[in-house]
């Protein structure tokens, strides 16, 4: 009898579970066994580790050959498993040395020619593998990002043959160098923009401290342009955001080329998508929308067409930064600390308080169109904009406006004074920091007291606005919350923007 052992991850959200794939080759009749609550996809690992041996020229055993995944009563999804499993057997028939396959991980999926596929997952399991005193080995297109976590050891063959040469000293497989960071793509300028300035103060404010947004107004009006100018104005991500965005882009199979993401990503999902494609799941408990978009925006146009149920899922993560997905099985966490930008017309037409062009049921469509949005929904977002459009004859005749380099400048300065406050560990933006720490002045705490009575503001949204007077006073330099930045940020609160009119007499 013959045993063998490697060890592999299963993933609960971006944290690299331990599994150890152990291998029995004992007496008894042909068979090729997988057990340890294996899924679909590694239960036919069998038969591309078949193929992939035979591709090789070489046989299994005809003997009973055992795989245990370990601990036996974790999940095991995936064909990352594939190239553990192919090792362990290898190492069972003394093709490979078991003790220097001891001290690796694996992962990766087999094809039946025997070379290495991508799988999703590598810089999660690279940084367990790290912190476990273990070497990775990974498929060759995924050793930069594998090579990420640092110190340990990365092999990155193209295919099993060229690691069995490595291990038999036939060749030598330099070790993954990091994969790079990724190029930020275009983005449209701010200067390209006529009219519009509080609409494009009140961008610059949500950018500065990470302020959810919602624009309201007609077709055309230009909702979805300011949205992806958006992105321009936000600084690049931290080393630990980066590492925390491009975990869950990782798992979710899409860090292109193992190289590290630097900016904030951008996310707009259609209005078609499914509570599932937001806020995660799935079969396999896939990130959703949520967490793709963290430490980045999550832009939705047309709010009020996405499915009720959709909307109201994203009121937890929106408030914890984090999203569960539950399942009979397990619960697992993804990280979900995005920005929410979203834009609506004000009813279905989208003409409503124009009198040449709104419909008959006006203004009654408009209140049934908006109350789709609930207020728990709308109390969770920062800034409420109603948006005009841009006259003809002024679009000829405005001057051009800041160019998008320059309010980043700003909003990069905003930032820096908020992790400054935050410390090690802290809020990194004015959107997740502590509202009752916050320093008024005497005028800034009266009005604000006064204003949230008088406007029946809930505490939560009373503490954001004050989070966002905060984000105000850091564009300009202030270290004290003044009166003025209170006064400006109520006037971003939401408010009911339809009113039913009297009948005529």
């Amino acid at each position: 009898m013959s045993i063998a052992r490697i060890r592999s991850f299963a993933f609960s959200g971006i944290e690299a579970m331990p599994v150890e794939v152990q291998v029995q080759i004992a007496p008894g009749l042909p068979a090729f066994l997988i057990v340890g609550l294996p899924d679909k996809a590694v239960a036919e690992a069998r038969e591309r580790v078949r193929a992939s041996l035979t591709a090789m020229g070489l046989a299994l055993p005809p003997k009973r050959v055992l795989i245990n995944l370990a601990p036996a009563d974790l999940l095991k999804e995936g064909s990352h498993f594939d190239l553990p499993i192919a090792l362990a057997v290898l190492a069972a028939m003394d093709v490979l040395p078991r003790e220097e396959i001891a001290e690796f991980a694996a992962l990766g999926e087999l094809s039946l020619d025997a070379s290495l596929n991508a799988v999703a997952g590598v810089l999660p399991a690279a940084i367990a593998a790290e912190n476990a005193g273990l070497g990775l080995i990974c498929p060759a297109a995924q050793g930069g990002e594998a090579a990420w976590s640092g110190g340990g050891s990365v092999l990155a063959p193209t295919d099993l043959l060229a690691l069995i040469n490595h291990f038999r000293g036939l060749q030598v497989l330099a070790p993954a160098e990091p994969g790079g960071v990724a190029e930020p793509g275009m983005t449209p300028d701010l200067a390209d923009v006529r009219g519009m300035e509080t609409a494009k103060r009140a961008l610059e404010v949500a950018a500065a401290g990470g302020h959810n947004l919602l624009l309201i107004g007609p077709p055309g009006a230009g909702k979805s342009m300011l949205a992806a100018r958006l992105p321009g104005l936000l600084p690049d991500l931290t080393p630990r955001e980066a590492l925390e965005v491009s975990m869950v882009h990782s798992v979710a199979g899409m860090l292109d080329g193992g190289r590290l993401l630097k900016r904030p990503p951008y996310r707009e999902p259609h209005h078609s998508a499914s509570q599932a494609a937001l806020t995660g799941g799935g079969n396999r408990a896939r990130p959703g929308e949520v967490s793709l978009a963290h430490r980045g925006v999550l832009f939705l146009d047309e709010l009020p067409e996405f499915p009720r149920a959709a909307l109201e899922a994203l009121r937890q993560p929106m408030e914890s930064g984090r999203t569960t997905v539950a399942r009979a099985m397990a619960h697992v966490t993804y990280p979900a600390r995005f920005q929410l930008i979203a834009a609506m017309n004000p009813c279905r037409c989208g003409h409503l308080g124009d009198a040449a062009r709104e419909c008959g049921r006006a203004p009654r469509c408009g209140e049934d169109y908006q109350n789709r949005i609930s207020g728990p929904l709308l109390d969770r977002i920062d800034l409420v904009l109603q948006v005009q459009p841009v006259a003809p004859a002024e679009l000829s005749h405005a001057p051009t406006g800041e160019p998008t380099r320059v309010i980043a400048e700003r909003v990069a300065r905003a930032r820096e004074a908020q992790r400054g406050r935050g410390g090690e560990g802290g809020a990194l933006t004015n959107a997740e920091a502590d509202a009752g720490a916050l320093a008024l002045d005497a005028e800034a705490k009266s009005l604000a007291a006064q204003a949230a009575e008088r406007l029946h503001l809930s505490p939560r949204g009373y503490a954001r606005t004050l989070r966002v007077a905060r984000s105000i006073a850091d564009l300009a330099g202030e270290t004290v919350i003044r009166r003025r930045d209170v006064a400006e940020a109520l006037a971003y609160r939401h408010r009911p923007a339809v009113t039913v009119r009297p009948a005529a007499s």
